[in-house]
Order: C-alpha cells, then structure tokens, then sequence
C-alpha cells in the first residue's frame, strides 16, 4: 500500500509515519516547503512533484488548512488525470459539510472519503491517549484498515459529510471555549484581577486554568488555521439554521490573535511558553513589537 500525504505539516507527517511502521510506503511533496516543513517530515519519501506523489498512490491524504481544501482538491484530480491513475482521496480537514460536497466536485471521479481528526498529532512521546480519526463515505473503511499505532479509526454511519459534521461540532467547542478563555482573561488582565477569576474557575476548567499560558500560546500559533475553521463552522451551523454571527465573530478573535506577538510563533517554539500573565498580555497587544522571549 503506498500513501501520499498533502502536506506534511505537524499533523500529516505524524500520520505518515504511523503509516509507515503500519507497513505503508508513505510519500510526502515538499515542493516549494519551507525548511521547517522538511524537517517535520522525516521518515516520510519525500518527493518534489505533487503528481509522483498522487501518480505512485493507492491512497492521497489531504490534510491541509481548511481555507486550501478545495485548491488542493482540484490539483490531486489534475495529477491523477495526468497520470492516468484513480486513487481514493481521504480529505481529513476541517470543513463543513457543504464545503466537503464541494472538494468531492473539484476531485472529479475520483472517490472521496471524509473524514475528521480529533486530538494532537499522534506522536509515540505524545504522553495522550490515541488520536481518534472519524471517517464517512462509502469506502471509508479502507481508510480504517490502514495499519496506524498510534490512530483510533471509527467508521460512522452517514455519507461523506458525516465526519466533517462532527469535526464542526467538537471544535467549534475545543477552539471556541480558548477564545472565551483568551478574552476573559485579557479582560480580567487589565482590571487588575486575572488571578481571582483563575481563582474561581479552576474548580471547574482545572486542565485550562493549570495549562492556561501554554494552552493559549499554542492555538496562538495556529491562529492562522482557525479562522478559515471558524468561518466553516458558522457555515455548518448556518446550514442547521443556527446563526452563524457567533462563530463569524470568532473568527475576527481569532484573526487578531494570528497577528499577535504570539501568532508569528511555530508550534515549536509556543510550546516552550508557558506563563500564562505573558502569554496574555501578548494576546492583549496585537501591534506589539515582538514576541515573549522563549
């Protein structure tokens, strides 16, 4: 079984090479990749064209952001016709159902499996339980059966979609409930009380309150990922006729944190930051001129 993975970020290189002590070939593009993204890629065969990637594949996982699903889509097709191949598409980002119907229409005849990821990149020293992977379609399965230590595969019931609508629901609270974090905490910041209201909460949040400067720090990296995610969720939640100003609005937060001190930060280096006071005053200060030191 040989597997492409579209790109080799933080969460799809550790898919990767999961696969690969699973006994999966796994191949990686890295064209026009930063030095960064080479680096997280290791252990993965990496290749510099996406058509040797999608043209030597049974399976190409896209795991990209959300607001380059759909570009990401219509090149897979453009190199399977190029290649004369049909392999199955597992698009594992996070979308709205609608937007998922879309990239099965940008895949051309190609099979589209979805599905939805929920936990950290599953990593062997990742000290958690192991990331659950939701799949929906008709052959999701094959998607489940791919040898993976470190994944919970489970199959839902439902046509492709079904995954993403969880994947809308479960983050709209995990990202969600960090910006209700963020402003009440830089609210409280500068009235001078911060370290009462944490006081009061951590009876109830212990986990956010006890990791709030690293929790914070690291969704401040990865800002720049949400907001295409917020904006999804508003459509998902639209579509439920729910309205959708809430999550629109999360957004916009989570816009301002990407263009804080904190939001110019990889994921590597936010996790070194951990005091929280820091941490939010950064947050607080989005034309501020550098980051904390870490």
């Amino acid at each position: 079984m040989t597997v492409a993975i579209v790109s080799p970020g933080a969460m799809g290189s550790a898919l990767g090479r999961g696969y690969v002590e699973g006994g999966a070939r796994v191949l990686a593009c890295v064209a026009g990749r930063s030095q960064r993204t080479r680096a997280l890629a290791h252990g993965l065969e990496l290749v510099d064209s996406l058509d040797e990637a999608v043209g030597a594949a049974d399976v190409v996982l896209s795991v990209v952001p959300p607001g380059e699903a759909l570009a990401v889509a219509g090149a897979i097709r453009r190199s399977a016709a190029a290649a004369g191949v049909t392999p199955l598409v597992a698009d594992l980002n996070a979308l709205a159902p609608a937007t998922v119907e879309r990239v099965g229409r940008a895949l051309g005849g190609l099979d589209l499996v979805d599905g939805s990821i929920s936990g950290p990149p599953p990593e062997p020293a990742s000290g958690r339980s192991r990331t659950r992977l939701y799949l929906s379609g008709p052959r999701a399965g094959e998607i489940a059966a791919l040898a993976h230590p470190r994944l919970d595969p489970r199959v839902l019931a439902g046509p492709v979609g079904a995954a993403s609508a969880l994947k809308m629901s479960t983050a709209s609270l995990y990202k969600g409930l960090a910006a209700l974090f963020l402003h009440a905490a830089v609210a409280a910041e500068q009235a001078g009380v911060l370290d009462m209201m944490l006081d009061d909460l951590a009876p109830t949040f212990p986990d956010q309150v006890g990791e709030l400067g690293s929790w914070l720090a690291l969704s401040a990296s990865k800002a720049h990922r949400y907001v295409a995610e917020m904006r999804e969720i508003a459509a998902t939640q639209a579509a439920a006729g729910l309205p959708p100003e809430l999550f629109e609005a999360m957004a916009v937060v989570w816009e301002r944190v990407a263009r804080s001190p904190l939001g110019v930060l990889t994921p590597e280096r936010a996790a070194a930051v951990a005091e929280a006071g820091a941490v939010i005053r950064a947050l607080g200060l989005p034309s501020a001129g550098h980051p904390p030191e870490v």
